[in-house]
């Protein structure tokens, strides 16, 4: 079986799976009690957030874990509107094609009142700061802009972006699920103020994540009912799996430079192999992308069939977000960059890690190649497109 959904979910790494055993066996206690078994788990519990904020270059008290990067978002997105609102802004900028719990926590926030700018993404992905600078108005409130695309995997220019924000005064929240402990994430060189991360995206346990929120921002909790968190997130911490996630982040960047390398010349391999396949082009920025992340649209074919045909072989993949695998609609990012609904319904997202091979690789290319054949063989759409009685949309 070849896994090539990292996009989706990571294997928990040996070190992560170790330091939540140990911490499951040696440090049960709730850290909030002042006997020994809750000071023990307490000391881990600021063991972990300092090991974090150090992979993200803050102070640990600005460090609040969450259950995953949802909630994270959530908590940021709303934080700021409320404080904005009690300023008279209620203007919030934000891109189509951003995670759904951005977009459906800005729908919420529409119904209460706020205005929404969605910046449009450029063919290629990106969205550029002089977009967002010129979208910025005196009612400002909030600039959230995903660091990595979890479909397509381009990179957006945070640092720049979160330099407008910073000059115009405004905060920048950014979504980081993708790209933390994939590429190099710094929050105070990247003028950040507000960042989203999940531990499964990093080979860490699911159901826990942080909300990094700079000194001075203030936060509303989501969920109330105590004072962990210093105040800003009720409920026992889950000390296990903060300190798996703590040990598979720093892991990660530890090895970020070597991974990268490796993965990225896969990926490239990949981009090369499938770009032979007629009809069919790369989603995405060639250049700003992650370094695992490789997704094509096939003229042609459904891409529910193709995934199904891929299983068969042995291959897992998706067609974009997990989170929304269930709808039949075509996926809200490759409409954002211009893509057709014919033919953002032929999508088909791999997205590789360091555990990947070069033979994994080949026998990928060689596998999709095959079903999209087969897939094609059997269209009467496809012959359509063969016969001239329906139109390309891209070049052979």
């Amino acid at each position: 079986m070849i896994y090539a959904d990292n996009a989706a979910t990571t294997k928990m790494s040996p070190a992560a799976v170790d330091a939540v055993l140990k911490c499951m066996n040696d440090c049960w206690g709730n850290p909030s009690s002042l006997y020994e078994h809750g000071q023990k788990a307490k000391e881990m519990l600021e063991n972990a957030r300092d090991r974090i904020a150090a992979c993200l270059d803050c102070s640990p008290r600005e460090i609040l874990f969450t259950s995953g990067g949802s909630e994270a978002d959530n908590q940021a997105i709303l934080s700021a509107a409320s404080f904005g609102a009690k300023k008279g802004k209620k203007h919030i900028i934000s891109t189509a094609f951003e995670h759904h719990a951005v977009l459906h926590t800005l729908d919420k926030l529409r119904r209460e009142g706020f205005e929404v700018t969605l910046l449009d993404v450029h063919s290629d992905g990106i969205v550029t700061p002089q977009q967002v600078e010129e979208a910025i108005r005196d009612d400002t409130c909030l600039v959230t802009i995903m660091y990595a695309n979890n479909e397509i995997g381009t990179i957006e220019p945070i640092k720049d972006i979160g330099a407008v924000c910073r000059r115009k005064g405004v905060l920048f929240h950014t979504d980081a699920v993708q790209a933390v402990g994939h590429v190099p994430v710094s929050v105070r060189e990247q003028n950040i103020d507000m960042l989203s991360l999940s531990a499964h995206k990093f080979h860490g346990p699911k159901g826990i994540g942080v909300l990094y929120a700079k000194k001075g921002v203030r936060l509303e909790p989501l969920i109330n009912g105590g004072a962990q968190e210093r105040g800003k997130r009720a409920g026992t911490e889950n000390v296990p799996a903060i300190a798996g996630m703590a040990a598979a982040l720093e892991e990660a960047c530890r090895n970020i430079d070597k991974d990268a390398g490796k993965v990225s010349a896969l990926r490239d391999r990949l981009i090369e192999g499938l770009d032979n396949i007629p009809y069919s082009e790369l989603n995405g920025s060639r250049e700003s992308r992650l370094p695992g992340n490789v997704n094509f649209c096939f003229e042609g074919i459904e891409g529910e069939s193709l995934l199904l045909l891929l299983d068969d072989k042995g291959i897992c993949a998706s067609s974009g977000s997990a989170c929304t695998s269930g709808s039949l609609d075509p996926s809200h990012v490759l409409l954002a960059i211009g893509r057709p609904h014919e033919v953002a319904h032929g999508s088909l997202r791999l997205t590789i890690d360091a555990q990947t091979t070069a033979e994994d690789v080949e026998y990928i290319i060689r596998s999709v190649s095959e079903v999209v054949s087969y897939l094609r063989g059997m269209s009467p759409f496809w012959r359509d497109l063969m016969t001239g009685k329906r139109i390309h949309v891209f070049k052979e």
